[in-house]
C-alpha cells in the first residue's frame, strides 16, 4: 500500500436513497469494497446501529483469501469489509449513502486513491435480491444527480462469500492512528462520516477484538 496521499472525491454531501428496505427485527449484513480496508472498516466502526465491522476479502476463491496472495489483483478478489447492522436504528440505504459519500471514492476504476489494482475496486456484494435492487437504484439515482465529476463505476457482485482478514488487519485504524498512509487516506474520511452524518455518529468505535470475527 503506498504512502502517497490520496486524490479521491469523497466527503460529498448526497441524498439519500429513495428506495430502501423496510426494517426487520433481525441483524442483517452489508458487504461493501472500497479500496483498502482499513479505511472503509474504521468509518463503519463509528456509525451508530453498527454491531461489527470485519475487513476482509471478496470476490473470489476461499484458497486464495490471504492478503499476500490477494495482492497479485489476479485472484479475484477485492479487500472489502462486512457490516452486521441492527435494521431498526440504521437501513440498509442510509448504509449506502455512507458508502457512496464518506468511505471512499466511487468514480475510481480499480483503485482507490493511491492504490492501485482490482483488488481496491469499488464494489457491492448484495446478501440478497432486496439489496441488490436498491444498490442499483440508488447508483442510478445518483448518476441522475451529476453531483461527481464521473460516472460511478461500482459493480454489484451477487453470490459471492466473504472471508475474514487476518488478525493483524482488524481494527488497524484504531490501533495505527499516526501511521502516514492511516493519517493522509483514511482519517478523513471518519472526518467526513462525523460531517456529514451527526445523527449517526458514535464517538467510540466498535471493534473487532471485542465482537469477534463473526460477531
Amino acid at each position: 500500500m503506498s504512502l502517497l496521499p490520496a486524490h479521491a472525491q469523497e466527503g460529498l454531501r448526497i441524498p439519500a436513497p429513495k428506495q430502501d428496505i423496510a426494517a426487520s427485527g433481525r441483524v442483517q449484513t452489508a458487504v461493501f469494497a472500497g479500496g483498502c480496508f482499513w479505511g472503509v472498516q474504521g468509518v463503519f466502526q463509528h456509525v451508530s446501529g453498527v454491531k461489527n465491522a470485519v475487513s476482509g476479502y471478496a470476490g473470489g476463491a476461499a484458497a486464495t483469501a490471504h492478503y499476500r496472495m490477494i495482492g497479485s489483483g489476479r485472484t479475484g478478489h477485492a479487500e472489502a469489509v462486512r457490516i452486521t447492522y441492527d435494521p431498526a436504528k440504521i437501513s440498509y440505504g442510509r448504509l449506502l449513502q455512507i458508502f457512496f459519500s464518506a468511505a471512499h471514492d466511487p468514480t475510481q476504476l480499480n483503485r482507490q486513491g493511491p492504490d492501485i489494482g482490482s483488488q481496491y475496486r469499488s464494489a457491492i456484494f448484495p446478501q440478497s435480491k432486496e439489496q441488490a435492487a436498491v444498490a442499483r437504484a440508488y447508483i442510478d439515482q445518483l448518476n441522475a444527480t451529476r453531483l461527481y465529476a464521473a460516472p460511478i463505476v461500482t459493480t454489484i457482485e451477487q453470490s459471492k462469500p466473504f472471508y475474514p482478514a487476518e488478525a493483524y488487519h482488524q481494527d488497524y485504524l484504531v490501533n495505527n492512528p499516526m501511521q502516514p498512509y492511516i493519517r493522509y487516506n483514511d482519517l478523513p474520511k471518519i472526518e467526513h462520516l462525523k460531517t456529514l452524518f451527526p445523527d449517526l455518529w458514535r464517538k467510540d468505535p466498535i471493534l473487532v477484538v471485542e465482537a469477534g470475527m463473526e460477531g
